[in-house]
């Protein structure tokens, strides 16, 4: 099937990419994103972009917040894990180090800039769902730029596209 010139497009784009974690109190879960964006300076607002078909995203259905770790360059292992593997299926937090955040909150330790958002609205946008995101707590190093999508476009996804 011949690509639309939108879908080339989109394939030319080259977003950093994330990794969501949350709880809903009684389970914990994360993916990786690659729909995500500030959206607002003042108030600070972002979106992050959950697929209708994932664990995360039926775990965020019971969530007040969510984490959003800018994924560094050098941690594709942990973009393949949580990319390629499901939450239905394994434990992901059993195979990386991480601590318990704002709200009870999974934070990846290898994730240096990170932050924990409110979720204000849940807005269905096709197969995904947008948080919209009231920023309440982060950390950063200043400096790491993020991994991007043409890094870890061979990942395949843990649940069906």
């Amino acid at each position: 099937m011949t690509p639309t010139p939108f879908q080339k497009l989109a394939l030319a784009l080259d977003p950093p990419m994330f990794i969501v974690t949350t709880t809903d109190g009684d389970e914990r879960s994360g993916c990786l994103i690659g729909f995500a964006t500030q959206c607002s300076v003042d108030p600070p607002r972002f979106i992050a972009c959950l697929s209708n078909k994932n664990h995360t995203f039926r775990v965020s259905e019971g969530a007040e917040l969510l984490a959003v770790h800018l994924v560094p360059q050098g941690a594709k292992d942990l973009a393949e894990l949580f990319g390629s593997e499901t939450g239905d299926e394994i434990d992901k937090f059993k195979h990386c180090e991480w601590h318990e955040g704002p709200g009870g909150l999974p934070v990846l330790e290898r994730c240096e800039n990170w932050f924990a958002g409110r979720i204000l609205e849940r807005i269905d946008v096709g197969d995904h769902r947008a948080h919209l995101l009231e920023p309440v707590a982060a950390e950063t190093d200043g400096g790491e730029r993020g991994l991007t999508f043409r890094k870890v476009r061979d990942v395949d996804p843990g649940h069906e596209a």
